[in-house]
């Protein structure tokens, strides 16, 4: 079923702190699971950092390359959280962390928009708010950027079916 005029696309928006590693891999997850599922029609899908430091680039090359091994493609260019503009235009707003959460909260963002990415994740029913965290591979190797991966893609999953029993 295509979004029409009666059901408009869900607009989600992933948010990391530079926009280069977590949430363009989130991004580029869920459009990859969206697409295998015959329903990218149905999303309006972006993301975003709360700082500017890489503001017009690209992801991360290990971002980049971690997806393109896992046979995800990333799209994104990164950009800052517009407050204005982002907390009307998203229905769902997905930080990778409480310190994510905690400054889209702080910049204005709707509290029942804000929902950390991992709360979808269907292995962590029973976590703590802790355990939600995606950690940043920024400062790391390969091997973290593919456990983020393997988080993100468990979180993407549950987050469609999530939003898929939402709209049935």
């Amino acid at each position: 079923m295509s979004a029409t005029p009666q059901t408009p696309p869900r607009s989600l928006l992933f948010l990391c702190l530079g926009n280069i590693c977590r949430s363009p891999l989130a991004e580029g997850i869920f459009l990859h699971l969206a697409d295998a599922r015959g329903l990218r029609d149905r999303y309006e899908v972006d993301s975003c950092g709360t700082g500017a430091w890489h503001v017009g680039e690209r992801p991360d090359a290990r971002a980049t390359a971690v997806a393109r091994a896992n046979g995800v493609t990333l799209v994104s260019v990164a950009r800052q959280l517009d407050p204005r503009a982002d907390f009307d235009r998203f229905q769902l707003i997905l930080p990778m962390d409480r310190s994510n959460r905690d400054d889209l909260l702080d910049a204005g963002a709707p509290e029942n928009r804000v929902r950390l990415v991992r709360a979808f994740d269907p292995t962590l029913q029973a976590a703590t708010e802790r355990e939600l965290d995606v950690p940043d591979p920024y400062y790391g190797g390969p091997d973290g950027f593919q456990r983020v991966f393997d988080m993100l893609m468990r979180s993407c999953e549950g987050l469609l079916d999530h939003i898929a029993r939402d709209r049935a």
